[in-house]
C-alpha cells in the first residue's frame, strides 16, 4: 500500500494517545451521543495494507484519510483488452458490455479517520459508493435510470462481479466461486473495501466462519474484524441473502455514516 508518510506518523501518534485514554473514557468511541449518533472508533490502519498498491494511495492528514485510486484491477477479466496479459475468456458473463478496462480514470474520497454513525442513514445513488481493495469502485444495486439490477444486466457481470459502464469498470455483486478467483472475497471474512462514509466493508462471514446475526438494515454492526486487534468497531458485511437468483449484492442498503463524495 502507498502511504503518504509525511502525515502518517502524526496520525499514528494520535491513535496511540487515544488508546492510552481508554481506561478513563471507558471506550467513549462506542458510546451513544445525545443526538442518537454513535462513534465507531478509529479505522484500523492495517486495513489499508490490503489495498492494491499499484492502484490505491492512502494519505493521512490529521483527522482525515484520503483514498485515491486509478480504478485499475489487479485480477483477470474478459473486460481487459485481448492484448493485455490479464485478459481471459468469459467464464461467468454471458455477454459483455461495451468498453474495456483502462483509460484515464481517478477516484478520490476523503473520510474521517474515526467515522461516526449518523443520526439518520443516507440512501446511495448511481456511481461509486466505495473503493474496493483492488482499486475498482464499488457500485450499489442500481443501474441506469435507478433501475434495480435485472437478469439482463446480471448476465454482463464477470466472475469478479463487475462490468464496464460509462464511468468504466466497477463492481456491483459478490464475486463467483471459480478457479480464476484467487483474491476476491467470496463467502468469507475478507476485506472488500471502504465505503463513502468511511466504514469498512467485509465479506459475508465473521472471523470464526459464522454468519453475523445482528446486522442492521445496511449489513452493519459492531464487532471484531481481521484488522481491529480484538476491538469491536462498526463495519459492514456483504449481506448473506440472494438479491435474486444466485446474485448477492455487495451493498444494497443505506450508508449509516455521513457520506462523502467520491470524485
Amino acid at each position: 500500500m502507498k502511504y503518504t508518510k509525511r502525515t502518517l506518523l502524526p496520525f499514528l501518534g494520535a491513535l496511540l494517545f487515544i488508546a492510552s485514554c481508554n481506561d478513563d473514557t471507558e471506550n467513549i468511541d462506542n458510546m451513544d451521543d445525545t443526538d442518537g449518533s454513535s462513534n465507531a472508533a478509529s479505522t484500523p490502519v492495517s486495513a489499508f495494507d490490503e489495498f492494491n498498491p499499484d492502484a490505491v494511495t492512502v494519505s493521512f492528514d490529521g483527522d482525515d484519510i484520503t483514498i485515491e485510486s486509478n480504478g485499475i484491477p489487479n485480477h483477470t477479466s474478459p473486460y481487459w483488452e485481448e492484448t493485455e496479459p490479464l485478459h481471459i475468456e468469459a467464464v461467468v458473463a454471458a455477454r459483455l458490455t461495451p468498453g474495456a478496462i483502462g483509460g484515464d480514470r481517478s477516484f478520490t474520497v476523503t473520510v474521517p479517520a474515526a467515522p461516526a454513525l449518523a443520526a439518520s442513514s443516507t440512501a446511495t445513488g448511481l456511481g461509486a459508493i466505495g473503493i474496493s481493495v483492488t482499486g475498482v469502485p464499488i457500485f450499489n444495486d442500481l443501474e441506469g435510470n435507478n433501475r434495480p439490477i435485472e437478469e439482463e444486466i446480471a448476465q454482463t457481470f464477470d466472475y469478479a462481479g463487475a462490468h464496464n459502464g460509462p464511468s468504466g469498470y466497477h463492481y456491483h455483486i459478490e464475486s463467483s466461486d471459480v478457479p480464476e478467483n484467487t483474491m476476491l472475497s467470496f463467502d468469507d471474512e475478507k476485506l472488500v473495501g471502504i465505503m463513502a462514509d468511511g466504514f469498512l466493508l467485509y465479506g459475508r462471514r465473521e472471523m470464526d466462519g459464522s454468519y453475523p446475526t445482528d446486522l442492521d438494515e445496511s449489513g452493519g454492526h459492531f464487532g471484531v474484524t481481521p484488522h481491529s486487534n480484538g476491538e469491536e468497531i462498526y463495519h459492514y458485511h456483504i449481506v448473506n441473502e440472494f438479491y435474486f437468483g444466485s446474485i448477492i449484492a455487495l451493498f444494497a442498503g443505506d450508508l449509516q455514516g455521513t457520506p462523502n463524495t467520491i470524485m
